[in-house]
């Protein structure tokens, strides 16, 4: 077969070397033989060896290594192990010509021409033809004066243009690498019209090509989508974000893409043009329209955008889209690309950024996993827009920039500390100034607004009643974020203001556009938001559709801002389409008009001029736990300008309590700014779950100044109610309210809140006497019984189990109001009546703690090592939880005949469909998806001798086994999320199996056996190691079950004692890296000397931690988890 296929090429294409078609189907058949199928690889493309072909046909000169990386771009997909795989066949069929790739470019495009095509003049003076568009493009230069030119994406530039005159082009990179810009240049170099469809999950088939609308009469017909006009029209349609369609949706194109034949749903059909031609030429015009049969335009072309597989973004590139496109992989800028790119537009903030650009290949080229993620958020076009900010305002705290963008507050704390760190080693660092913050001051009039240093005139508009007007009291930390936000502002930005729920994110905005005198409109999205009610809403009135503008549409149009709340609760799809309109100034709206930028204005009523003043203010909540909203920032964070809002500082928070209390004691005020400074701390350490605010603080006083005849009681408890449901929250807020003289009581309640329970004291003695002490009867109606010494569960009485009486055996509450004996009558039980009682207690203590499968001595020893790690417990939990919670979020379900309208389905509902309603429901797995399974996670503890011989020195060994007792407590009831087992290693054994992933300890007593045994181990075994043993037998075990898992990881708990058995930590290190899938991570908890600290430094970034305090182990397993787990929850 391969020599039919060898022979029809070199007939197709003479002029194509021979040897490179020879080495291009070497090694095709070599990928998509049935070995390499054996290998879990990616059906190879056959079918696409003849474009691959015509490529090299059109330009001789290209290495067969350079395009058969376009059918097949394994390094966006494949796991380690298959990327080694087909380098090691590339390299020995086709190795990769060394200067093939330098300064490839396009030296000239010839203009369009009547054939809708051009000629391509690369700098070897190959020579080529390629679709071309009919737009009169304006010169290049004057349409993206911003636009750099770099080598290498002059030599992008110059692939697409090869590609392009062969098939359609999927252009795969990372968040800001810069497509869109690319894609841009493309088209006004090859004269093109675009029209970007912005693609998200909930797109439908239909949606995509054909959508139904009304007439002004009622009749309802079809309407054809921009991609069916584009491709009539012929011009370049840009996919974008094809890594989220639906792969039911995408499969509609593949007769598009792959033949140039589409069906539509009227029964018309678009034809290739060479197709059509030929039956037109036989049949007549006439005939074919009438027929239903349209051309589709020559130089119609396809760009898809998609960024890579990985961390939330699932495998979209399966074999069938492998066989649609040819495949460009767009790496991010280098560090002398982006610094060549800032001095030619930003000379004046070169010094500052390339400490910057440092830090950003540091971030790339990192090791730690989390660490590595944070490098989108300093992209190309991140860092472009810093530097643009320090070349208008040098002296903004450059510090404090980075970390916005990097969004670090809400970072976990390890990872937090180490983008510190990095950022110290590059010599970025806060800047203390001596000015205060109190000196900042807000002037404005009728003209101009000056906040701190920056100034600007105020806008001048008609819609007055749409300028917010707000009561606001002008804190210092306020106005310094005021500030900030209006330089951004007058910068061209659009912002985005992430925070936690309370601390003023809507105040802030709405003080903003008051000061700057900026209409606006407003929109709340919410998780029921799709796209079409994004842009606009669709009522049918009479039988006719009608569409009523969207504050976004009507924001575009007027030139107002915007402002989008909670976007962090919609679904990520639906905030995606933003971002088209933020880069751009275009959209394309559900109801099929498209709103565009002054540049490419035309003079259509489908279509909507973007108002230069038109500017957008997003606001969201943290992500993660406890809002539970989807992390806008990571999908859209690099197109707007981010601000962190937080509480205001202590001083601040007394001014405004102040403002909003001028009647409440600054003593009270002083207790509340206290306690909820200590709980944002808990919050910050995972020890409670809400993140208490400005706006619960304020609430408080409030109640107290409108309401001076209520109690503070009555006040907190209109804030902490919701928490008496909660055991572990109850406890801690109690603590830290009781801590600062705040009354609280968090048990459920009812009735008006001035009914109070009274006690009254009554002075007599009874002159009954005790006897024996007993149990009592039982009553069966548990009516309330007082005094005497009959019955079980009374108060007051003598000799019976009860409560408030005198000589029982033990308490037992029946749930009555207690009556209480005096003290004096209690002393003066006997003592032989009190041994009696004390022994009768016991016995039946006993007979409890028997029932629960326990001694009192086990019970002991237990809670030795349980409650000192209850928070770090407790903290851990509360991360799984947000886990868990996130993951089991319900979606809706379309297409049935019950529920809520679905309102996209109105058409249909005129015309007399059923299935036009939605509801919330788990939604079944793709077809074809990977099953989920849960995630594979084993703790290697040290139980060698020096954990017992030093246990004395620093507490080593007893703080193992709190943190094995933490992890089993914290891991309980998430088993079918997290299949976990504790193997430990000593002298004498390599893997000591303390519990076993089928059968976790369930209850106290298997946990206290396990540590138990840890703990005799240590005591008797031989001296010795078998750290690496242990990591490699781990990993070795692991991955051979590694298909029962989602994800496999290791946490090693040991010591630091290696150097005493020759083991450097270069051999730790590679035992740590020994598999690529399984992760490895070492925690060292006891240390002679600094021996710790030497050896973390020497293990890859974030592969190794030191814990002497058993309260970060929390954040080290949370780090972990963000690292490996938290991303595909």
């Amino acid at each position: 077969m391969p020599y039919n296929m060898l022979n029809d090429l070199t007939a197709e294409y003479p002029t194509a070397p021979k040897d490179k078609l020879e080495k291009v189907l070497s090694c095709a058949f070599a990928l998509a033989s049935p070995e390499s199928s054996e290998l879990g690889l990616h059906g190879f493309p056959i079918e696409n060896v003849p474009a691959v072909a015509k490529l090299i046909y059109n330009n001789p000169s290209v290495s067969p290594n350079n395009v058969l990386k376009r059918i097949y771009p394994y390094e966006s997909f494949m796991n380690p192990d298959g990327k080694r795989f087909v380098n090691g066949i590339l390299s020995s069929f086709c190795p990769e010509n060394g200067d093939e790739s330098i300064n490839r470019h396009v030296v000239s495009v010839g203009g369009p021409n009547n054939q809708n095509e051009a000629e391509v003049v690369l700098n070897n003076s190959k020579r080529f033809t390629v679709p071309s568009g009919n737009a009169t493009s304006p010169n290049v230069a004057e349409l993206f004066p911003s636009f750099v030119d770099t080598g290498y994406q002059n030599a992008v530039l110059s692939d697409l243009a090869l590609s392009h005159s062969v098939a359609d082009i999927c252009i795969i990179g990372p968040r800001g690498s810069g497509k869109t810009a690319i894609v841009n240049r493309f088209a006004t170099i090859f004269h093109y019209n675009v029209e970007t469809v912005s693609l998200y999950q909930d797109l439908t088939a239909r949606d995509l090509i054909q959508q139904r609308t009304t007439l002004p009469n009622g009749d309802t017909v079809w309407k054809f989508s921009p991609l069916v006009v584009a491709a009539i029209e012929g011009k370049l349609v840009v996919l974008d974000g094809l890594h989220r369609l639906h792969s039911s949706t995408l499969s509609v194109l593949h007769r598009l893409v792959q033949d140039r034949d589409l069906q539509l749903y009227d029964g018309t059909r678009l034809l290739r043009s060479d197709r059509y031609d030929k039956l037109a030429n036989k049949l007549g015009v006439d005939a074919m329209n009438k027929s239903n049969i349209i051309r589709i335009h020559p130089a119609f072309r396809i760009m898809a955008l998609a960024e890579p597989p990985g961390g939330t973004i699932p495998q979209w590139i399966t074999p069938e889209v492998l066989n649609m496109f040819i495949f460009h992989e767009l790496r991010p800028l280098s560090a002398i690309e982006e610094l060549k790119i800032v001095q030619h537009l930003y000379p004046n903030s070169v010094k500052p950024m390339k400490k910057l650009v440092a830090v950003t290949k540091k971030l790339r080229e990192s090791t730690d996993i989390y660490l590595n993620s944070l490098a989108p958020s300093l992209s190309t076009r991140q860092l472009l827009r810093i530097s643009k900010r320090l070349d208008k305002y040098p002296d903004s705290d450059f510090y404090s920039i980075v970390n916005k963008a990097c969004l670090s507050q809400f970072l976990p704390q390890l990872t937090k500390q180490m983008l510190e760190k990095t950022l110290y080693s590059c010599s970025i660092q806060p800047i203390f100034e001596n000015v205060q913050d109190s000196s900042i001051n807000c002037k404005y009039d009728n003209d101009n607004l000056t906040i701190g240093n920056t100034t600007i005139a105020r806008y001048k508009t008609n819609a007055s009643s749409k300028v917010p007007n707000i009561l606001f009291y002008d804190l210092p930390q306020h106005l310094k974020q005021l500030e900030i936000m209006l330089q951004d502002f007058v910068l061209g930005e659009h912002l985005l203001l992430v925070g936690n729920q309370g601390v003023g994110k809507n105040k802030l905005v709405d003080r903003f556009l008051q000061l700057v005198n900026r209409p606006r409109e407003y929109i709340q999205l919410h998780r029921d938001t799709t796209v079409q009610s994004l842009t606009s809403q669709q009522t049918v009135i009479d039988g006719v559709l009608q569409i009523e503008d969207s504050p976004l549409v009507k924001a575009v149009k007027d030139g107002y801002v915007l402002v989008i709340d909670e976007a962090d609760k919609a679904p990520a799809h639906v905030t995606c389409v933003l971002k088209n309109l933020v880069e751009t100034g275009n959209m394309r709206l559900a109801d099929g008009r498209q709103i565009i930028s002054n540049a490419n204005i035309v003079n259509d009523n489908t279509v909507i001029k973007l108002h230069p003043d038109f500017r957008m203010i997003v606001l969201a909540n943290r992500p993660g736990f406890p809002f539970l909203g989807n992390n806008l920032f990571s999908t859209l964070g690099d197109v707007f300008s981010c601000h962190i809002v937080d509480n205001p500082s202590r001083e601040s928070e007394t001014q405004l309590l102040k403002s909003y209390g001028p009647d409440v004691s600054s003593e009270v005020i002083d207790q509340v700014i206290a306690a909820f400074g200590d709980l944002r701390q808990l919050f910050d350490q995972n020890l409670v779950s809400y993140p208490y605010s400005t706006r619960e603080a304020v609430n408080i006083i409030k109640h107290l100044q409108i309401y001076p005849q209520d109690t503070l009681l009555d006040a907190i408890r209109n804030v902490f109610d919701f928490d008496s449901f909660s055991k572990e929250a109850q406890e801690v807020i109690t603590n830290v309210l009781n801590k600062h003289k705040l009354p609280i009581k968090l048990s459920p309640w009812a009735g008006p809140t001035q009914k109070k329970n009274l006690q009254i004291t009554v002075e007599k003695e009874s002159g009954l006497d005790v006897s024996s002490p007993k149990h009592g009867k039982v009553d069966e109606k548990n009516k309330p019984h007082v005094g005497g010494n009959t019955w079980a569960g009374g108060t007051g009485g003598r000799d019976t189990a009860g409560l408030g009486g005198k000589g029982g055996p033990y308490r037992l509450d029946s749930k009555h109001k207690v009556f209480q004996v005096s003290g004096a009558e209690k002393d003066a039980v006997p003592e032989h009546v009190k041994e009696a009682a004390r022994q009768m207690g016991q016995k039946a203590y006993k007979e409890r703690l028997k029932e629960i499968e326990m001694t009192e001595y086990d019970d002991k020893v237990y809670n030795e090592y349980s409650l000192p790690v209850k928070h770090q417990v407790q903290a851990l939990r509360v991360i799984l939880n947000s886990l868990q919670a996130k993951s089991q979020e319900r979606q809706w379900i379309k297409h049935q005949t019950s529920g809520e309208l679905d309102d996209t389905k109105l058409i249909e509902g005129v015309i007399g469909e059923r299935s036009i309603y939605r509801k919330r429901g788990n939604v079944d797995p793709q077809i074809g998806a990977p099953q989920l399974k849960p995630k594979r996670l084993r703790f290697i503890v040290d139980v060698s001798g020096s954990m017992y011989r030093f246990n004395s020195y620093d507490g080593r060994l007893d703080r193992e086994l709190e943190a094995v007792i933490m992890v089993m407590e914290a891991l309980s009831g998430f088993e079918d999320k997290i299949s976990y087992d504790i193997v430990g290693h000593s002298g004498e054994t390599e893997s000591l199996k303390f519990v076993d992933k089928s059968n976790p300890p369930t209850d106290n007593k298997q946990r206290l056996n396990v540590i138990k045994k840890m703990h005799a181990h240590t005591q008797f075994c031989m001296a010795g190691d078998n750290t690496l043993q242990s990591v490699v037998y781990a990993q070795k075990t692991m991955e051979a079950e590694r298909t029962d898992f989602d994800e496999a990881i290791i946490i090693l708990l040991s010591d630091a004692n290696l150097s005493r058995y020759n083991i450097r930590p270069e051999r730790l290190a590679a035992a740590l890296n020994l598999s690529k899938d399984v992760q490895s991570f070492a925690i060292f908890i006891g240390s002679l000397g600094d021996q710790a600290d030497v050896l973390t430094k020497s293990l890859p970034a974030g592969k190794g931690f030191v814990c002497m305090d058993l309260k970060n182990i929390p954040q080290i397993i949370q780090h972990i988890f963000m690292s490996s787990i938290m991303s595909d929850f």
